[in-house]
């Protein structure tokens, strides 16, 4: 007998809200049999609510994640599933590595902020600070 899981040992077993899941139903990612007022998911479903809940974690829209669930079906051994995820994924690898850079340069900005502040705070004369914060401002463009 295939295995099967409730809304609840789903919800569970994946950390989400029963109604996360029913939210997924409703967006007809998840088809759950009906026995009178239960759901009974299948492994397919459990293997789509894995998929989704991957895709959004790493940031995939859910217009991105019914694309690539959509593709599973082709009957070409999931080939162009993987061809399109993958190309997904790097446009978000790549996407995440351009807020990392400029995430760094923001935070190099406030270290540097925070020193001329404290600086200040601390008495330095003001031609002093600006000649340092400069130098540091030059150096960070070099």
């Amino acid at each position: 007998m295939p295995q099967t899981w409730t809304i609840s040992e789903l919800a569970r077993e994946f950390g989400v809200t029963p109604r996360t899941i029913r939210f997924y139903e409703d967006e007809n990612l998840l088809n759950p049999k009906r026995e009178g007022q239960n759901r009974i998911y299948d492994a397919r479903d459990r293997a789509r609510l894995a998929w989704i809940l991957r895709g959004r974690r790493v940031g995939f829209s859910l217009a991105d994640i019914i694309e690539m669930l959509n593709l599973y079906d082709l009957g070409d051994g999931r080939e162009t599933q993987r061809v399109v995820t993958l190309e997904k994924c790097r446009e978000r690898l790549a996407a995440l590595e351009s807020q990392r850079a400029d995430l760094e340069a923001t935070i190099d900005e406030l270290n540097n902020f925070c020193c001329l502040l404290e600086d200040w705070k601390a008495g330095t004369p003001l031609d002093e600070i600006r000649r340092k914060h400069n130098a540091k401002l030059r150096s960070v463009a070099e």
